[in-house]
């Protein structure tokens, strides 16, 4: 009797819709992994070969150097999609953009958007961060500097660049990636 009369209706089917949207977002992520296991643009033109292999193994030397490639970030984020964590990435790009939103009218609006969308107690994309910075960023929020999320941004790359980086390293991706350069540079020194 007393689990009846603890049963609370909205709490089940908030449940129910958090396990039904991280079902179809786990479907999705399968079906976008398997459909583009390669960055598109990466080796789009028959000119840039050389340039493919040389800027996938700049991507070995430091994570900064994954970062400010875009097609690192593509390869990196589809990676991460296979694991089911490119929130950290998607969290890391938002605050870059943030950093460089021109009007300081835009700040507080867009502030909001991401602290909501990524580290809000049971946000859609929620990153992983400990409870002080997730609060400290909070406070900063309601000022809506250019730097409010530096510290819950940082906690995150860290995260990525101690995890998720050396897996991206090893993984098939780009060993993939790499092979895929060696074997377009052979093949354009014979034609």
């Amino acid at each position: 009797m007393m689990y009846l009369n603890s049963f609370n209706p909205d709490a089940f089917l908030c449940d129910k819709a958090k396990e039904l949207r991280s079902s179809i977002g786990t479907l999705i992520h399968k079906v976008d992994v398997g459909n583009k296991l390669m960055p598109s643009n990466l080796y789009k033109k028959k000119d840039n070969h050389r340039n493919c292999i040389k800027e996938a193994m700049k991507w070995k030397e430091s994570f900064n150097q994954l970062l400010n490639s875009k097609e690192g970030l593509s390869a990196f984020r589809t990676f991460l999609k296979t694991e089911f964590s490119e929130e950290n990435l998607e969290f890391w790009v938002a605050c870059e953009d943030y950093k460089k939103t021109p009007s300081e009218n835009k700040l507080p609006g867009k502030a909001q958007c991401i602290f909501q969308e990524f580290l809000q107690t049971g946000a859609p994309r929620e990153v992983n961060i400990d409870h002080q910075t997730r609060e400290f960023t909070r406070q900063q929020v309601a000022v809506a500097c250019r730097g409010c999320f530096d510290a819950a941004q940082e906690q995150t790359r860290t995260l990525m660049e101690k995890d998720s980086y050396p897996r991206f390293l090893k993984s098939p991706l780009y060993q993939q990636l790499l092979t895929q350069s060696s074997i377009r540079k052979l093949k354009l020194s014979f034609t």
